[in-house]
């Protein structure tokens, strides 16, 4: 099977997705992160990086997960919505309890 090369788009939107995981990582260790999330660490260290511009959803899910991201949050944040900051900065938050 012959895969298509990426548009600038595909491109660009890996390199946001590599840099909001770097920067939900913080100073935790991207082997621990890996671990956690059940990938390799080459695997998240290529997204983290952009050369895998377009991971797999569920690689992206566990990694998000292992980070305390929210996925909506995570496709705010690559595709450039309106709110992503917020969107991104409240997922690090632990939820709200509804009054009962």
């Amino acid at each position: 099977m012959v895969r298509l090369p990426l548009t600038p788009e595909e491109v660009e939107r890996g390199q946001r997705l590599g840099a909001l995981l770097r920067r939900a990582r913080g100073e935790r260790s991207m082997l621990d992160t890996a671990l956690a999330a059940r990938v390799s660490p080459e695997t998240l260290r290529k997204i983290e990086t952009g050369r895998v511009a377009t991971p797999a959803f569920p690689t992206i899910a566990a990694i998000a997960d292992a980070l305390g991201l929210s996925l909506d949050a995570v496709w705010a944040e690559i595709n450039g919505t309106e709110g992503a900051v917020k969107a991104v900065s409240s997922a690090h938050r632990p939820p709200e309890r509804l009054a009962s």
